[in-house]
């Protein structure tokens, strides 16, 4: 092992360069005109992985864009860990925000800049570097690897799950690491036990046949835009999700996840002062980290209809529109809170205006691991030995469905092991990552392959 992570400080400046030819690719999935360049990337990570020293490598195509399969064995007695990352990356717009060229990293503040260096380029590519060490000093992994990167993640893993079913037998492990999530904090490490589902839909109230003259009609015609601020109006009651039987399948936090809460050092101030809110909101009874990790919620994200533009336009609509997401938790079914939902809007559509519902958005259950798992523990001890001290167990608001397609399909339960952390302006302009996080990932990712084959034997 000493000759392992010694090879990974050794190689530290080629790495650098390595990353800055991966991040140089443009590989934006939700573009078609950059199709190629998702190609580009995936054969970039496919030849970047064979040169680490599989020999098993392999593109596996999809409808839209291909993933890369790699695989290596330790033995029969060795545990099999899964590896999944993506190497998609979302647009860089609005382009004039950026300090730098976006496909270029730069290095300034003690940071790295580009487009897709944190969301998940730089840490998809630590677990390809640990391998090639181990290979390199005329070892092998301790554990059997599978590597699965896929290059669809920005748009919803659309095809992923059919080809995780496809080769479930590829696949097969007892484990999967993820390179892609983050931490919580750049101060401390954390391992992610929990990602929210989510359940979403969106629908249009309509009144008139068209637009009429607001002081023509106004008084004597029900005005969309009224009954759907009443509607969404009608979803809480304070911080609360009034819709009826939402919280029927709600499970209470289990009491490691509540312990791990109190023991964390949160400055909620600072929090609500950063994100320029004034105050806390939300389900009475728990606390900001409770809320947005494990309770469910209701939000609207958007809310339009008549005259937008500038200055004045008396017009009294005839359409309003709503868009609706419920992040979920463990036991609740996305169709079964959808159709909750739609029921509660039937119920109280004000009189004067018909509903109808759009198209429905595919739903993704929730995700949660215990903190006690023998692969929780192996991350923690892993995460606890590299940063010289223990890791926060921490939550996830967000939503991750392909977490959900392993545990079905595979069996396996997910760990979050990337090093990332939320403040890096992933999607945004001006995405960074801090080397010294890329510097720890390489120790760590050699490290916790140790700590998985050890839990294996029991020492």
């Amino acid at each position: 092992m000493d000759a392992v992570l010694q090879f990974l400080v050794d190689h530290f400046d080629q790495y650098l360069r390595e990353l800055a030819e991966f991040v140089a690719i443009p590989s934006v999935s939700t573009d078609p005109a950059r199709a190629a360049d998702v190609r580009r990337a995936a054969e970039w990570v496919s030849q970047r992985v064979r040169r680490a020293g599989f020999t098993t490598v392999e593109t596996w195509e999809t409808p839209r864009h291909p993933a890369v399969y790699a695989r290596c064995d330790a033995g029969p007695d060795a545990p099999t860990v899964l590896v999944y990352g993506h190497m998609d990356v979302q647009p860089a717009d609005p382009v004039e925000k950026w300090q730098s060229p976006p496909f270029e990293l730069t290095a300034r503040d003690g940071r790295w800049y580009a487009r897709g260096i944190s969301d998940d380029k730089a840490s998809m590519l630590l677990p390809i570097l640990a391998a090639e060490a181990f290979f390199a000093t005329g070892a092998r992994p301790p554990v059997n690897l599978r590597f699965l990167f896929e290059a669809e993640e920005e748009i919803g893993s659309v095809d992923l799950p059919a080809l995780v079913r496809d080769r479930r037998d590829a696949l097969a492990c007892d484990v999967v690491l993820s390179a892609d999530g983050g931490m919580w904090r750049p101060e401390v490490p954390s391992i992610t036990v929990s990602a929210r589902g989510m359940a979403g839909l969106e629908f249009t109230v309509r009144g008139p046949g068209k637009d009429l003259h607001s002081g023509r009609h106004g008084g004597g015609v029900a005005n969309p835009l009224h009954a759907a601020a009443a509607l969404v109006a009608s979803l809480h009651d304070g911080g609360r999700v009034a819709v009826e039987g939402f919280y029927d399948d709600v499970v209470p936090i289990e009491p490691a996840l509540q312990q791990a809460l109190d023991r964390l050092s949160y400055d909620e101030q600072q929090y609500f002062s950063g994100i320029g809110a004034p105050a806390p909101f939300g389900e009475p009874g728990y606390g900001t980290l409770a809320r947005q990790w494990y309770r469910p919620t209701l939000e609207v994200n958007g809310l339009w209809g008549g005259y937008q533009g500038p200055g004045s336009k008396t017009v009294l609509p005839s359409e309003a529109h709503v868009k609706i997401t419920c992040r979920l938790v463990p036991d609740q079914d996305p169709d079964d809170v959808a159709g909750k939902v739609r029921r509660h809007l039937e119920r109280h559509c004000p009189p004067g205006v018909t509903l109808t519902f759009g198209d429905g958005h595919e739903g993704a259950t929730a995700y949660r691991v215990s903190p006690g798992t023998p692969a929780v523990r192996a991350a923690a001890d892993t995460l606890a030995e590299v940063f010289g001290t223990p890791p926060d167990i921490v939550g996830m608001g967000g939503t991750v469905p392909i977490v959900a397609t392993f545990r079905d399909v595979l069996g396996a339960d997910t760990v979050f092991f990337s090093f990332s952390t939320a403040d890096e302006d992933i999607h945004a302009p001006n995405e960074f990552y801090r080397p010294e996080r890329f510097r720890l990932g390489l120790q760590a990712w050699a490290r916790v392959w140790r700590k998985l084959a050890e839990t294996r034997r029991g020492t």
